[in-house]
């Protein structure tokens, strides 16, 4: 059993990703005669068959399920929700291992229903008291450029896509979403851009945003009137 249990601590990789070959390969390492004959080759096989489930359970609870939340607050922002529920886009998430999309679509005239299409379980509703539990839950979210909903999501420590709104007169969201996106907390892109950036994103890059130094305006006065 000692050289049994050795060879299994040197080969883990090979045992837990083809088992049956890993079988192969103690058959190759031990003496075939001692091994793989009468009873301790029924004991051998039943050991196998054991540490075979094993392995499986093992690889399944590696097996990931990842969710993409994407809010547009109180707004209208119909252009983003009918792009992200398009087939194009769903089919890059996809490629991505997401399995979930919740859409909060606000006062948009596109309503996004349960249904599943192209892998992905999609869902959505207008409104929620808070949505915080969606953005926790989130492994990815896709925002419209409030700043409350930026400061929100970036606070949660969670990967953002900003989607600027082009149709907008105001243009500060716009300012806002560069500046977070050029101080690394975050990817920005408009919606003819949104297939692209989700296909070429590193989420791994961004910087989680600092915490606000509140007491900092306190210290600002005391330097300046040199209290």
């Amino acid at each position: 059993m000692y050289c049994i249990h050795h060879i299994i601590a040197n080969d883990q990789e090979t045992f837990l990703n083809t088992p049956i070959l890993f079988l192969a390969h103690i058959k190759c390492k031990l003496h075939f005669e001692h091994v793989f004959s009468g009873l301790s080759f029924i004991f051998m096989s039943l050991l196998f068959l054991i540490l075979i489930d094993n392995s499986v359970s093992f690889r399944t609870t590696e097996i990931c399920f990842m969710s993409v939340f994407v809010t547009v607050g109180t707004t209208s922002f119909d252009e983003l929700t009918e792009l992200v529920t398009s087939e194009p886009i769903l089919k890059i998430l996809e490629t991505k291992s997401y399995s979930s999309l919740l859409v909060q679509y606000g006062r948009g005239h596109h309503q996004v229903k349960e249904c599943n299409t192209a892998g992905l379980k999609i869902n959505g509703y207008r409104y929620k008291d808070s949505i915080s539990g969606d953005i926790t839950n989130a492994d990815l979210v896709i925002s419209h450029a409030g700043a409350g909903t930026c400061l929100e999501v970036l606070g949660a420590r969670k990967p953002l896509v900003v989607v600027v709104n082009e149709k907008l007169m105001d243009n500060h969201q716009f300012e806002l979403a560069k500046q977070l996106h050029q101080d690394g907390h975050l990817l920005y892109c408009t919606c003819s851009t949104l297939g692209s950036t989700l296909s070429e994103m590193d989420l791994q890059s961004l910087e989680p945003l600092p915490a606000p130094k509140t007491n900092k305006f306190g210290e600002d006065l005391t330097l300046h009137f040199q209290l």
